[in-house]
């Protein structure tokens, strides 16, 4: 992305975007300069609702004027959900050139979408040089709807001055979302991690919609705009446009699905902002309720119906790839602790899900185990008995069994249960989403399929390097396109609540199935 790569090595991810600036920022400026946009972002059309304001976002682009907005479509809708699923949703969508007055409309029914609420317009510039995206603009737009009704189906489109989504020959524009309920109810959720743009990923997209899913969660490594993933600006590959092909991919999930990311090593990204995040944050709205917004927005926390769930950051503590190694100072374990606290003293949550990118647990030949992870928040799942981790990083599936202090605390076969209270945390690896696949040292082992060992020989990367391990906790792995589907059932207080686990593979056949159950409060 520029600079020499030796050169990288030696520098954290904010070193690198000094770097960067220094090098192009003179060449922007003669282009355009530096502009701060930030129109109000929405409120709801609920009685009540009220418009409310946008955060500003600073970004240096070149000086454009729009075109005819009759001859440009949004593209790349996606939801997120607030601080408050209940109530809070966030539309993002992109537009290929710059627009006027761009907005959403929402309503209860498609014949009847309420007045214009404006959007939020970010603007992304990457100028030439910067990897191989070439001169560069994307034009990324948010509306925050608050105040809405918990359980409630709400049709909306986007637009902008000459493309109004309510006029009729429009309506096929429309899409949906629906709110979180008030009170505790059966739903199915989904993940995977590391997708990209692919044939394969849009396989998993399509048998995702599917699944009917409240939301689904994306743990980490998105679009792989960086191909590199080592937090270094020597990629010569980073393409920003990559993310226009991602978007426009996704679209057919996350535009009716609230699609949650958390961020992997592939995610940071120099050129915006010295977190590396700086890109991210222009193309997505995430719950803003995490530790430090400024050098994690990518953690954060909700709640839906019985079940929290959590997103951390593990490349602040990656040992592996350590280019934001320490960017907390160690607020994020100080937040997290807190959260599992919370949740575990609330009356109205049962389940606690974490996910987040690099391995706790995982015998993969790539990557394997995060030594970051298990020291600093592994101790932090056994304490508070979190119900299930979810993660990514390494391109397979694989499973563990029920784990607590680094051993086998119960062996999990195919179709068996866990009981966290008592006995240790699950983890699984879903990151066969899109891109190339990885291997295992050991055979496959999955449903129809077992073919189960004592023993896998894999590695730990820690602070003095890559460790060698030999581990007995791998019960299934499986070597093919998959993601995860988790169904929540929930009980009456003092019946086990129940999540109903099973890893789906890219031809639709089950390769796994696991539960986790729990007294409900």
């Amino acid at each position: 992305m520029g600079v020499p790569e030796k050169l990288a090595a030696r520098m954290s991810m904010a070193e690198q975007h000094e770097y960067l600036r220094a090098r192009f920022s003179r060449r922007t400026m003669i282009r355009g300069g530096a502009v701060t946009l930030g129109a109000v972002a929405g409120g709801a059309f609920v009685p009540g609702a009220s418009a409310q304001a946008a955060v500003p976002t600073q970004s240096t682009a070149p000086a454009v004027e729009s075109v005819d907005g009759a001859l440009v479509a949004p593209f790349g809708r996606h939801l997120a959900f607030g601080n408050d699923p209940r109530t809070e949703i966030t539309v993002s969508w992109q537009v290929p050139v710059a627009v006027k007055n761009p907005f959403i409309r929402i309503g209860a029914h498609p014949w009847d979408l309420s007045r214009r609420i404006p959007a939020e317009v970010r603007t992304l510039h990457t100028p030439a040089g910067v990897g191989a995206s070439g001169d560069h603009t994307q034009y990324y737009l948010h509306a925050k709807l608050t105040h809405l009704r918990p359980g409630r189906t709400y049709y909306y489109g986007v637009g902008h001055h000459g493309f109004d989504p309510a006029e009729r020959h429009l309506l096929g524009t429309l899409g949906t979302f629906t709110t979180a309920p008030a009170h505790k109810e059966p739903f199915t959720f989904t993940a995977f991690g590391d997708q990209g743009v692919s044939y394969h990923g849009l396989a998993n997209d399509s048998l995702i919609l599917g699944q009917d899913p409240a939301f689904h969660l994306h743990a980490g490594d998105i679009a792989y705009a960086d191909p590199s993933g080592a937090g270094k600006t020597a990629d010569t590959g980073f393409d920003s446009r990559v993310w226009d092909q991602f978007l426009y991919q996704t679209e057919s999930v996350a535009k009716q699905i609230p699609w949650m990311v958390s961020y992997g090593n592939h995610d940071m990204e120099a050129w915006y902002s010295p977190n590396g995040y700086g890109g991210e944050e222009a193309r997505f709205t995430l719950p803003d309720n995490g530790p430090d917004k400024k050098n994690l927005p990518g953690v954060y926390s909700f709640v839906y119906g019985n079940t929290a769930v959590i997103s951390l950051d593990p490349n602040d503590v990656s040992y592996e790839i350590p280019a934001n190694l320490g960017i907390s100072g160690g607020t994020q374990t100080t937040w997290f602790e807190a959260q599992l606290k919370k949740y575990r003293a609330s009356k109205d949550v049962d389940f606690v899900i974490v996910f987040f990118h690099h391995c706790a647990y995982c015998t993969s030949t790539a990557h394997a185990s995060e030594g970051g992870v298990r020291q600093e928040w592994v101790p932090l799942f056994e304490k508070y008995q979190v119900d299930l981790v979810i993660n990514g990083h390494n391109h397979q599936y694989e499973r563990t069994d029920v784990i607590k202090g680094d051993k086998v605390a119960k062996k999990l076969p195919i179709g068996e249960t866990a009981y966290p209270e008592t006995e240790g945390v699950v983890y699984v690896t879903a990151g066969a989403a899109g891109r190339s696949l990885y291997a295992f040292t050991a055979p496959d082992s999955y449903e129809g399929h077992l073919n189960e060992v004592d023993s896998v020989a894999s590695f730990i990367n820690t602070k003095d390097g890559k460790v060698n391990e030999t581990v007995a906790w791998s019960r299934v792995r499986y070597l093919n396109y998959s993601f995860l589907r988790v169904d929540v059932e929930p009980a009456a207080k003092g019946h086990y609540a129940k999540l109903k686990v099973s890893g789906i593979a890219e031809t639709g056949d089950r390769i796994d199935h696991f539960t986790v159950a729990r007294r409900a409060k």
